[in-house]
């Protein structure tokens, strides 16, 4: 099984995901994902060379901090 078939519930927290991926696997948009970026909201990002990257475990604790604010909400 190569590396992109790995669910993303199964791939190492330290695992660094490019932007383009952080957006998929957050369903959004690389627009909002820079805009949430310009507003300190999004998942943390952050420079590799001339890329922005994120790790699996930085989306993992994005996604929950969300789940949880929501549950707020309700």
């Amino acid at each position: 099984m190569s590396i992109d078939q790995v669910p993303f519930s199964q791939r190492d927290g330290e695992e660094l995901l490019t932007f383009a991926e952080v957006a998929e696997v957050l369903k959004v948009s690389p627009n909002t994902l820079r805009w949430w970026r310009q507003q300190n909201t999004g998942p943390e990002l952050f420079k590799m060379g001339r890329r922005l990257v994120s790790t699996v475990g930085d989306v993992r604790r994005f996604m929950r901090e969300q789940r949880l604010a929501s549950r707020r909400l309700i």
